[in-house]
């Protein structure tokens, strides 16, 4: 008798949390390039999804749990490949130039709604954990005063990507590999694991009412340091340079594409010193997969997995040895584009693939709208919550969006297959990522792609205006009238 009670018990609150409203778990990396998720390599071609050498990639068992029982979106772009300006369009749904934050070390506007402040009218608990890099350049300070509509902003910090925090006197200091070692192991703790603790304990304390929260993690970002033992997890890969980096499949260099204003771009030598680099890079992703596992078994355990939404995404990409760079800023893939999967089982099927081009921008309302939020603020972005709740296993569109570099250097518009990327000093270059997944030829030219270059030339200029974005004046600069 007391086990068939018990049954009801659990029955109804299963009934009472899907009558209720739904929670909101959004992990957030940074500096991410989606081809080591390996629920995005089963979606590319071996070629693409093993870029530096056959079999060399990193596993994400627990990220792929999120894909497999939720949605996968296979063309999802940062606003601006940086991290500032992406942050603040994820959270407001608006392009950078709207948000006051267009570039790295600028402070959001404090006058502009985010999806917390919505969220917290609507009675969510909402809370920020991690980097938070829209209040200036400080490292590892808290206690930012502008909480964005984050009611719990305690572990809100503002910038930095030491591996570790130096915790004494309830002082945090980061601290790199070398400094941790002679430091008592008590005092002592990774920053992935500091932030998904925190996160843990606030889903603790409020798994019984509606809850947002927000987990940011600083890796897989530079100084690229894995904490044992993930630091030797990949010790005896063979990395090989990607095609993009040899000499002989360079058919183009454009400006955009060669700047050494930061150090960024490497040569062949340098990346047979940096393969180590890419080793520990390995090791930070599946330490944050880790992590995101034990997220998901804390849903499991308290019985919180089917009305609650779990985003995992990142504010940009790293280049990693493709096209000789590191890091990002470019319009290349790698850069731009960045992992986003989700999973509400309420409302989105398992095992869903989005082939449509999509960027942060349209986060905030396509997430309001997932939620049955209701709000008479406008955003750029669009609702794109129909596509993810549709019954189709597959969404193909056309659709047309763009991103750009912030203050208006280039500009890219996009759809699922095409990618014209625009810039003052340069002649324009049309990508067909179908043909072309490499991003090396130039078929702007080519008389078998006038039509979609002039499709894609006409809406980017529409959106330009539209959105006021400073790259418009790059249209005045090569466009005849």
């Amino acid at each position: 008798m007391s086990s068939l009670l018990g049954c009801n018990a659990q029955n109804q609150k299963y009934s009472n949390q899907t009558a209720a409203k739904p929670n909101l778990i959004i992990i957030h990396t940074d500096e991410h390039n989606f081809r080591t998720i390996s629920a995005y390599q089963k979606l590319l071609s071996e070629d693409q999804a093993f870029v530096w050498g056959k079999g060399n990639n990193t596993t994400t068992p627990s990220i792929d749990k999120i894909a497999n029982q939720g949605a996968i979106a296979t063309s999802y772009y940062a606003s601006s490949p940086v991290c500032t300006p992406s942050r603040a369009s994820l959270i407001t749904g608006l392009y950078p130039q709207a948000t006051g934050a267009s570039k790295n070390g600028l402070h959001i506007s404090e006058d502009i709604p985010t999806f917390a402040t919505i969220l917290r009218k609507q009675g969510y608990a909402t809370s920020y954990v991690g980097k938070w890099h829209l209040a200036g350049h400080d490292k590892y300070s808290f206690g930012i005063k502008y909480k964005a509509g984050f009611d719990d902003n305690r572990y809100m910090m503002r910038g930095g990507h030491a591996p570790y925090f130096h915790i004494k006197d309830a002082n945090l200091k980061g601290v790199n590999e070398k400094s941790a070692a002679k430091l008592p192991k008590s005092e002592v703790i990774h920053a992935t694991d500091f932030f998904t603790d925190k996160t843990l304990e606030i889903l603790e304390r409020d798994k019984d009412q509606p809850f947002a929260i927000m987990l940011s993690i600083p890796d897989p970002h530079t100084p690229d340091y894995a904490k044992p033992p993930y630091n030797t997890m990949y010790k005896d890969m063979n990395f090989l340079a990607p095609k993009t980096m040899l000499p002989e499949y360079v058919a183009i260099k454009p400006s955009w594409a060669t700047d050494t204003t930061k150090n960024e771009t490497i040569g062949e030598k340098s990346f047979e010193n940096d393969k180590e680099a890419l080793k520990q890079y390995f090791g930070m992703v599946r330490h944050i997969d880790d992590s995101v596992g034990r997220i998901l078994k804390f849903l499991d355990d308290n019985h919180l997995t089917e009305n609650t939404i779990i985003v995992f995404t990142s504010d940009h990409g790293d280049m990693f040895f493709e096209h000789n760079r590191r890091n990002k800023g470019v319009p290349f893939e790698a850069s731009a584009r960045v992992p986003f999967i989700i999973r509400y089982p309420n409302k989105i099927p398992a095992g869903k693939v989005l082939n449509t081009a999509y960027t942060n921008v349209d986060f905030t309302p396509t997430i309001l709208s997932l939620m049955n939020v209701k709000t008479e603020i406008k955003f750029h972005g669009l609702d794109t919550a129909n596509d993810f709740t549709n019954s189709d296993k597959e969404v193909n569109s056309d659709r047309i969006t763009y991103y750009a570099k912030s203050g208006g250097w280039w500009v890219t518009a996009v759809n699922d297959r095409y990618k014209l990327v625009i810039d003052k000093n340069e002649n324009p270059y049309l990508f067909d990522l179908e043909k072309d997944p490499n991003e090396l030829i130039n078929f702007y030219n080519d008389k078998g792609y006038s039509e979609i270059a002039n499709l894609l030339q006409i809406e980017l200029f529409k959106q330009l205006e539209k959105y006021d974005e400073p790259g418009l004046k790059i249209k005045q600069a090569y466009v005849t009238e």
